[in-house]
């Protein structure tokens, strides 16, 4: 590699172009298993200058890559808020650039062979830290880099997104070592050991996921399900253009034109039911009671949909982190405002789920004991701001009269593989996805959102059924296959059949067990590196002492 700056900037570009092309809808997840090779290169640029260049220049490059790489594949935000995709881009690019820079301090610091496999643990301990802490932006998990190939990754039903990232670094990491033991004049014998290596990590995991693919039997019987996608605009008239008794007849006149007798599930978007109900006098609303008569028309009919509800803390006990003060500040009365899924059938009393994963800056401050103050900056797209009330159980609903154990998962959850496996060791047999979608326009956000989908069916192998207000619905099959869907910004309703599972998966077994070990793993290599930091200052200490003595 030149030791001019410009050939510098341009490899470190090219790696973020080149991390982008995966979250398009070209299928181009492959891309992901030599795109960090241009960065790398850079870094072994300075690795082996090190002696005439800080390390800080590493962090510069890699930021300006990753920069790119944010920019490229999450830029819709803006069309929510401004301020929030400004900020997630930032910063999202400053944890990733913080994490490369890491590794190259470790390799200047440590044992070489041991600073080439850093990257690995590093990477993936961030983001096992990044899926579960309160601080979290996941969406470019390099696992879900492969949403649009399921055929490559078919083995995530032992490994979850986390193994795709395995997979990722572990291949850009075998390729650069064998690119720099030619650039470098290695060995014959280790230039072979690397080319065998590198072919062996490309296509081995490649090979046993089409296997799986191809000879993959799906399990379970059939239900029918009916979708519906009302398209009401959440920007002009879901929140402040349209009633909560308009909308929902829309809806359900949606499903009065596709349900007969065959029919167990009628599934409806996020905030179908926009204006807020009191889950303690939910039966006082027109809304309620007309879902109550369609369903004494309908009285096989299981229906699903979201509503902004809230919930009326009395006694102190009860009062959450999230709670706001109901009425005067005298009555001492507090409530929570939730983002919830409701199920309806004929014989058992309306049941309720909370989204229990936030959407930061939207339906959450994080650490709310301590950032509660700053709910009066949090962003408006519509329905309840500020924090919202969350729940600690992942309930499963079931259904009448089959008992089917049913996993609701309301939106920006979707992205969080070990979340949703405790709906379904919890029992859930088929998931059911909520969301809205409208807040991006037409642009790749909702057609992302969509493929991230496919990575759970396959998870968990579970058929999803996905209803969005305003696009994509889809019915997702046990491959991740989309087996129907519809066009984005169009009312319809669509029809299928879902297969329902009671096998239970390894990684819904064992959870993100690849990021536990990698964090681990991160934790021991940083000990070893503050031990040989601390060590050299030790020896430098020494040295006036051991000149004053000669």
């Amino acid at each position: 590699m030149e030791s001019k700056r410009y050939i510098r900037i341009i490899y470190s570009s090219l790696s973020g172009i080149l991390l982008a092309l995966p979250w398009t809808e070209w299928n181009l997840g492959w891309v992901l298993l030599f795109a960090f090779i241009p960065l790398l290169m850079v870094e072994e640029w300075f690795f082996q200058n090190k002696q005439n260049f800080s390390s800080v220049n590493v962090f510069l490059h890699s930021y300006w890559a990753f920069l790119i790489w944010n920019t490229i594949t999450t830029w819709w935000i803006w069309y929510a808020t401004s301020f929030g995709a400004i900020a997630a881009i930032i910063l999202n690019a400053s944890f990733y650039a913080c994490i490369f820079w890491l590794f190259h301090i470790f390799k200047r610091n440590t044992n070489r062979n041991v600073g080439n496999i850093a990257p690995i643990f590093f990477w993936i301990g961030f983001e096992f830290i990044y899926l579960h802490g309160e601080i979290s932006w996941t969406w470019l998990i390099l696992g879900n880099g492969f949403s649009h190939n399921t055929e490559m990754i078919q083995w995530y039903e032992y490994t979850g997104a986390l193994g795709g990232s395995l997979w990722t670094l572990t291949a850009n990491i075998i390729l650069i070592n064998t690119i720099n033991s030619f650039i470098y004049n290695k060995h014959k014998r280790l230039k072979q050991y690397n080319i065998a290596g590198t072919i062996l990590i490309l296509f081995f995991p490649l090979t046993i996921s089409l296997w799986i693919y191809k000879h993959y039997n799906e399990i379970g019987y059939d239900k029918n399900i009916v979708i519906l996608q009302p398209n009401i605009d959440p920007y002009h008239e879901k929140f402040n253009g349209m009633s909560d008794l308009k909308q929902l007849r829309i809806m359900l006149n949606l499903a009065d034109s596709l349900i007969d007798d065959s029919t167990t599930f009628v599934i409806g978007p996020e905030t179908a039911i926009p204006g807020g109900i009191w889950e303690n006098e939910v039966y006082n609303y027109l809304t309620i009671k007309e879902i109550k008569k369609f369903i004494r028309q309908h009285p096989n009919i299981n229906i699903l949909l979201g509503a902004s509800t809230y919930k009326l803390y009395v006694l102190p006990s009860e009062v959450t982190p999230t709670a706001r003060p109901y009425g005067d500040d005298i009555d001492n009365l507090f409530y929570d405002a939730f983002n919830t899924a409701v199920f309806f059938n004929i014989k058992d009393s309306i049941k309720f789920y909370h989204k229990s994963i936030l959407v930061i800056g939207v339906e959450k401050i994080p650490y709310p004991k301590l950032l509660k103050p700053l709910e009066k900056f949090a962003i408006n797209l519509g329905g309840t701001t500020g924090s919202l009330g969350t729940q600690k159980e992942r309930t499963v609903f079931r259904s009448f009269p089959d008992d089917i154990g049913i996993a609701a998962i309301i939106c920006y959850e979707s992205i969080y593989g070990e979340f949703v496996t405790k709906f379904i060791r919890n029992g859930a047999q088929v998931i059911f996805l909520i969301t809205n979608d409208g807040w991006w326009q037409d642009t790749p956000g909702y057609k992302q959102h969509l493929s991230f989908s496919r990575l759970r069916a396959i998870e968990t192998r579970r058929y999803i059924a996905r209803s969005a207000n305003t696009g994509i619905s889809a019915i997702i099959n046990q491959r991740g296959d989309i087996v129907v869907s519809t066009k984005w910004w169009v009312r319809t309703v669509i029809k299928g059949n879902v297969k329902l599972n009671n096998k239970i998966t390894f990684y819904v077994s064992f959870g993100d067990y690849i990021g536990r070990i990698a964090l681990f793993f991160s934790i021991l290599l940083l000990l070893l590196l503050i031990t040989q930091w601390v060590k050299r200052h030790s020896n430098l200490k020494k040295l006036p002492d051991r000149f004053s003595n000669t």
